[in-house]
């Protein structure tokens, strides 16, 4: 069964390259986390896993409130490990 994605116009703010550095850390297995993230409707924490970081930056695979997956880059101190 495929994953619901989370539509384009809800998805969160992702940062761009420049903002988010190098090198990138991709894991074996990804860490779970709780992040906050910034979608046009405002701000909400998520569950999600860490599928990449850099020294400023986490990119996260999360879940919304409606059970559908999105990706983003956030900040490094809007998530924490669960």
């Amino acid at each position: 069964m495929a994953v619901e994605q989370v539509p384009l116009s809800e998805q969160a703010h992702s940062l761009g390259p420049a903002q988010y550095g190098e090198p990138v850390t991709r894991p074996d297995e990804p860490p779970p986390v709780r992040a906050w993230i910034h979608t046009r409707t405002g701000h909400e924490a998520v569950d999600g896993v860490a599928v990449a970081w850099t020294p400023r930056a986490v990119r996260l695979r999360y879940t919304d409130g409606h059970g559908r997956e999105g990706f983003a880059w956030v900040w490094a101190n809007a998530v924490a490990r669960r």
